[in-house]
């Protein structure tokens, strides 16, 4: 057997987000995303059928919720959306990789 590494090495991911499937089974999926400097589409929200919880394991970001809160998340960070809830990346670092573990599970 041999470990992974989740933060070496990194896809290149200044064209766009790099979503990686880590695990899946019947009502879970944890994915790794690593982001350079993106953000959501203007207008665009993710509302999911299932709940989230990601971590932010390098690099930092905002998110943005309807109504106009945001949470910001630094290394180490970590926040639940639940099901339902309307969210959108605002930013993610543009002067390094943002490595996230994202983790959707059934309500």
């Amino acid at each position: 057997m041999k470990a992974q590494n989740l933060l070496n090495p990194l896809p290149d991911a200044f064209e766009g987000e790099v979503f990686d499937d880590l695990l899946s089974r019947p009502g879970l999926r944890l994915e790794r995303i690593v982001s350079h400097g993106q953000g959501s589409p203007e207008g665009f929200w993710y509302e999911q059928q299932q709940h989230e919880w990601v971590l932010v394991l390098e690099g930092e970001a905002e998110l943005g919720f309807e109504g106009g809160e945001a949470v910001h998340l630094a290394k180490g960070c970590c926040q639940l959306l639940p099901a339902g809830v309307k969210h959108r990346v605002n930013w993610t670092a543009p002067d390094r990789p943002t490595v996230w573990l994202a983790l959707f599970f059934d309500p």
